[in-house]
């Protein structure tokens, strides 16, 4: 067997062309001797989807990843943020590069459905859910002992810091630190690394210099640090991104729309909604500017959809005639797959009164929700003292006390960024940075191959 090249594929979530300038100045000048490729959007543009395509090398009518969430029909339930690698439906690339030659090894440092695979060293987010209700930072590790010889080394995993109102840089310098670690004691022939800052900053603000200017450097550093170690260990390195982020200013109430059509179904608990998807006519699973739409009672899918495509923020609607031709065509969409405009994304409310909203809505809770909510990056302005506030709460669930960390806003305006369309500029799509020769547009099943293509070779 000829000897195999070591090579590291950093995923820089949220970069563009756009924002490689200034502010990353290490990136700028790294990009420079590389061979920058625009990766065409699979639908939906979104972390799930996006990982998997590029992993398989298959659409999301092959592999099944439809968004980061669907409707579990078996259940009756929407479920977002599974990690199990049992859910993808396609062999990914690891299995095929082991097919290859048997003695290739991987390593995946936080890319999605990393628990339960073929990987031979895998770290992912996994906190704690104790029976008191504390929610514990940690994660998740295979071999076990790795994630306790990293923890050991670089301390407890920042899992506030990776999602939620409190996101800083100090989750993605962590992941870089443990990547550094993996690599130094496994020596994998390809590591996978998932660097997640610039997608919080770019969704919470958008590309408002007087925000995300700071956001830009920091992550520009920790690339500079990652990048150089590895390059000096003789490993190829390659970045690229799932989606480039853009402006948004409307957010579109897909649930409440139904709603308004006598489609949804809500059970009342404690005088607050739940929506009750099993129960409902119809419903959306909103995940950014994408939603599947699910109908249990076919004879209104013609009304719906007519209505949908009458809507003066919605793209595009997708039958189950039109999505083969979007490659969304699975068991797991929804009946309609609806895309919003430029500028537009969906929320998941259902509710028409907040005072009625479900007690989980003004809380990090991305396990309950039954759709993305990124408003779960804001504290609620309209709290004062917040910090203050959130001391007293931990204290009293450390003293054992139940008690609710209700400190999101219902607001949905505050979200500046989003993903997920995928009719865009060039100089806002993802990203491939990697060796000369690469095509400078990829389709985002290519990438497979010419991740494959920098080992192999």
């Amino acid at each position: 067997m000829p000897k195999l090249n070591k090579t590291a594929i950093i995923n820089v979530v949220g970069l563009s062309k756009r924002i490689i300038g200034s502010k990353t100045p290490f990136l700028k000048q790294w990009v420079e001797g590389k061979n920058l490729s625009y990766i065409d959007p699979v639908l939906p543009a979104v972390t799930c989807s996006a990982q998997t395509t590029y992993l398989t090398g298959k659409w999301p009518s092959e592999h099944g990843i439809v968004a980061n969430g669907w409707f579990f029909k078996e259940q009756q339930e929407i479920k977002l943020w599974a990690q199990s690698n049992k859910l993808v439906q396609s062999p990914s690339i690891w299995e095929n590069a082991k097919a290859r030659d048997p003695n290739f090894t991987c390593a995946n440092m936080f890319w999605w459905y990393n628990m339960y695979s073929k990987v031979d060293y895998s770290v992912t987010p996994r906190p704690q859910y104790r029976a008191d209700g504390l929610k514990v930072p940690d994660c998740y590790s295979f071999p076990p002992n790795l994630r306790q010889k990293l923890q050991q080394e670089l301390g407890t995993f920042p899992l506030f810091d990776f999602w939620g109102p409190k996101t800083t840089i100090k989750s993605s310098e962590w992941i870089a630190k443990a990547s550094l670690k993996v690599y130094e004691w496994h020596n994998p022939d390809l590591i996978l690394i998932y660097l997640p800052h610039l997608d919080y900053a770019l969704q919470k603000f958008g590309h408002d210099p007087k925000y995300v200017d700071q956001d830009l450097a920091e992550i520009d550093r920790v690339c500079a640090k990652l990048i150089t170690a590895l390059e000096n260990k003789g490993v190829r390195v390659n970045i690229l991104s799932e989606y480039g982020i853009t402006d948004v200013h409307h957010p579109i109430h897909i649930n409440r729309l139904l709603r308004s059509m006598d489609l949804i179904g809500v059970r009342k608990e404690n005088g607050l909604e739940i929506l009750d998807a099993g129960a409902s006519k119809a419903f959306a699973m909103a995940d950014h500017q994408v939603a599947h739409v699910y109908i249990n009672d076919k004879s209104k899918t013609k009304e719906i959809e007519n209505n949908l495509r009458a809507h003066p923020d919605i793209e595009l609607v997708l039958n189950a005639d039109e999505q083969p031709a979007y490659h969304i065509n699975h068991d797991r969409s929804g009946d309609l797959v609806i895309v919003a405009k430029e500028k537009c994304w969906f929320t998941y409310y259902y509710w028409e009164d907040d005072m009625r909203a479900p007690d989980f809505a003004r809380t990090v809770a991305i396990h309950n929700k039954p759709g993305y909510d990124p408003v779960e990056m804001f504290f609620d302005p309209k709290k004062k003292l917040i910090m203050p506030r959130i001391l007293l709460k931990l204290l009293g669930k450390k003293l054992g006390f139940r008690t609710l960390m209700d400190f999101i806003p219902l607001d949905a305006s505050l979200v500046k960024g989003s993903h997920g369309r995928i009719q865009l500029k060039d100089a806002d799509k993802a990203v491939y940075i990697g060796h000369k020769g690469i095509e400078s547009n990829l389709s985002p099943t290519a990438i497979h191959d010419v991740i494959l293509s920098q080992i192999f070779s």
